[in-house]
């Protein structure tokens, strides 16, 4: 599966449990880490992990398992490294502090339709 559908199945998964603000970042003309950078927030730490929960369960039906999952326990922001995209699921208020969007700014963001 290519990083565009493998990106793709990711924010259906984040959608499916209620995953809030998602963004796609292209970042593969600005780094070699990833092709894209999946961003989502939800409401609070079981959410949080609920997210993850689902983006590993759908994502392990398909043969694709996590290179790396850091953040887990604590709930506040989970990043889960799939080697061509990495998805980060903040709460909302380590979102805001982090803000990966203006870090990463030079990347191109995207819609799912578009991908």
């Amino acid at each position: 599966m290519e990083s565009r559908e493998l990106a793709k199945q990711i924010c259906e998964a984040l959608a499916d449990k209620k995953g809030e603000d998602i963004k796609i970042l292209n970042i593969s003309e600005v780094t070699v880490l990833a092709d894209y950078f999946i961003i989502a927030s939800g409401s609070n730490r079981n959410q949080v992990q609920a997210m993850a929960d689902n983006v590993e369960e759908t994502l392990g039906k398909l043969g694709h398992e996590p290179k790396q999952i850091e953040g887990y326990q604590s709930g506040n922001w989970i990043l889960m490294d799939y080697q061509d995209v990495i998805v980060h699921i903040f709460d909302n208020e380590n979102r805001l502090f982090y803000d990966l969007e203006r870090i990463w700014r030079d990347g191109k963001s995207l819609t799912v339709e578009e991908l």
